[in-house]
C-alpha cells in the first residue's frame, strides 16, 4: 500500500511541476501582430512574419523541422522579431492607428498576390522594404533566406 500510494504521490508531483513548464532559452518567443509589429518598427530589428492556418500542413512542417531548429532559433532570437500570424482568425490588426481584418493585412502584406500557406514576410524599418517567401523551407534553406535578410537589412 505504501508504494501505490508514494507511487502516486510521484506521479502528481511530476505532473504539477511539467504543468509549470516555462520556455527554454532556445525557444522562440512567438509576437502577436499588435505588440510584435511595434517592437520591430521601435527596436529596427527585423519582422518576422510567419502566415499560417490551422488546416495547413506544410505549416506544421516547418513548425516541427523548421522552427525548432536550433541554428534557426537562434539566428531568429538574435535579429528578428518573430510574429505568427493567422489571417483567418477573427481579429483586429493594426498598424498605426488604422485598423485591418486578418485578411486584409494578408492581402496587404502578400500584395494582393495568392502566396499560399505558410508564407513568410520579412519588414525591414531600417530601409522600409518588404519581402515574401512563399512555401516551406527546410532549416538549411531557411538559415540561408534569414542570412540573406540580414544582408538586406545591412546587418550582416
Amino acid at each position: 500500500m505504501k508504494t501505490i500510494l508514494h507511487t502516486g504521490l510521484s506521479l502528481i508531483f511530476v505532473l504539477l511541476t511539467q504543468s509549470f513548464h516555462t520556455p527554454l532559452q532556445g525557444e522562440l518567443k512567438w509576437e502577436e501582430w499588435n505588440t510584435g509589429y511595434k517592437k520591430g518598427i521601435a527596436e529596427k530589428k527585423i519582422i518576422l512574419v510567419d502566415a499560417y492556418t490551422d488546416w495547413c500542413g506544410w505549416c506544421k512542417k516547418m513548425d516541427r523541422d523548421t522552427y525548432s531548429n536550433a541554428e534557426i532559433i537562434s539566428k531568429i532570437n538574435k535579429n528578428f522579431i518573430p510574429i505568427k500570424f493567422n489571417p483567418e482568425l477573427d481579429k483586429t490588426y493594426y498598424i498605426d492607428t488604422t485598423a485591418y481584418t486578418g485578411r486584409e493585412l494578408h492581402a496587404m502584406l502578400s500584395k494582393e498576390y495568392r502566396t499560399g500557406f505558410p508564407t513568410t514576410y520579412f519588414i525591414l524599418p531600417q530601409n522600409n522594404k518588404l519581402f515574401i517567401n512563399p512555401g516551406y523551407e527546410d532549416p538549411e534553406k531557411f538559415g540561408k533566406t534569414l542570412d540573406r535578410m540580414l544582408v538586406e537589412a545591412g546587418i550582416k
